[in-house]
C-alpha cells in the first residue's frame, strides 16, 4: 500500500519509503509506479491498467514526496511546470559532519558519469559539466549528527548527494558519496521534506506539500 500525502483528479502525490525504486529497472522490484496503479485500480475499481504518470525521480535509498500524474494532460503540464522550474524542492539531510557556515549557498559543476552512476562536483568549470546551486540551513546538531534544510536551485543527477560530499560532509550513509558506515535498511539521511507548486489546472494556485519524516528510525527520531 501506498502512503498518499495528497490526491485529486489530476494528481497523485505520495511519500515514497526508502529503498523502493521510483519505476521498474533490472532488478526486477517492485516499485512505486505499480504500487501507484495498484491503489488506483482497487480504489476506484477500475479494470486493466490505470494510467500513472512519473513527474520526476527519487533516488532509491531517499525518501519523501514523490508526485505522480493521473492523466495524460496533467502529466504534460506538470512536466512543463518541473522543466521551467516553477516549483520549490526542499530536503532534509542528515549528516555526520558539519558545514563551515550555519547557513549558506553551495556552487558547484556537475559531472555525471552514466558508467558509475555517480555525480561528481567541481569548484571551476568543466567540459561537459552543468552548473549546480543549493541553499542550505542548519536546523539542528545532536549526538553527533546534523540536520539540514536544503532548497534546490537545480536540479541535478545526486545533486545534494555530490555536493555535500564535495564539502567533506557526506550524507549519513550514503556510501556512493563518502560515508563510512551504511544504513541498516540501506536508506541514506536524505528526506524530500517539501514540495511547493502551481497546481496543474490553476496555475495561480500553489499546493503545499510535505511528507513527515520516516517514522521508527533512529537517524530521524533524534530529530524530534
Amino acid at each position: 500500500m501506498v502512503d498518499v500525502l495528497w490526491e485529486d483528479n489530476h494528481l497523485l502525490v505520495i511519500n515514497k519509503p526508502a529503498g523502493l525504486a521510483v519505476q521498474g529497472d533490472l532488478t526486477g522490484d517492485t516499485h512505486l509506479l505499480e504500487l501507484a496503479e495498484r491503489y488506483i485500480a482497487q480504489k476506484y475499481n477500475k479494470p486493466g491498467k490505470a494510467f500513472i504518470g512519473l513527474v520526476h525521480r527519487l533516488d532509491r535509498p531517499v525518501s519523501g514526496v514523490v508526485v505522480l500524474a493521473k492523466t495524460s494532460k496533467a502529466l504534460t503540464r506538470m512536466n512543463e511546470i518541473f522543466r521551467e522550474k516553477k516549483n520549490t524542492k526542499i530536503y532534509h539531510a542528515i549528516t555526520t559532519k558539519s558545514l563551515p557556515n550555519e547557513e549558506g549557498t553551495l556552487t558547484h559543476h556537475l559531472l555525471k558519469n552514466s558508467e558509475t552512476k555517480r555525480a561528481h562536483a567541481y569548484n571551476t568549470h568543466k567540459p561537459g559539466t552543468k552548473p549546480g546551486v543549493l541553499h542550505y540551513k542548519l536546523l539542528k546538531n545532536f549526538a553527533g549528527r546534523s540536520l539540514y534544510e536544503i532548497t534546490l536551485e537545480t536540479g541535478r543527477f545526486h545533486q545534494i548527494r555530490a555536493q555535500l560530499s564535495k564539502m567533506g560532509c557526506p550524507i549519513l550513509g550514503d556510501l556512493k558519496y563518502g560515508a563510512t558506515e551504511p544504513l541498516p535498511d540501506r536508506s541514506i539521511g536524505l528526506h524530500s521534506r517539501t514540495l511547493i507548486t502551481p497546481h496543474v489546472v490553476s496555475t495561480q494556485t500553489s499546493i503545499y506539500l510535505t511528507a513527515p519524516h520516516p517514522k521508527g528510525t533512529w537517524r530521524w527520531d533524534l530529530f524530534k
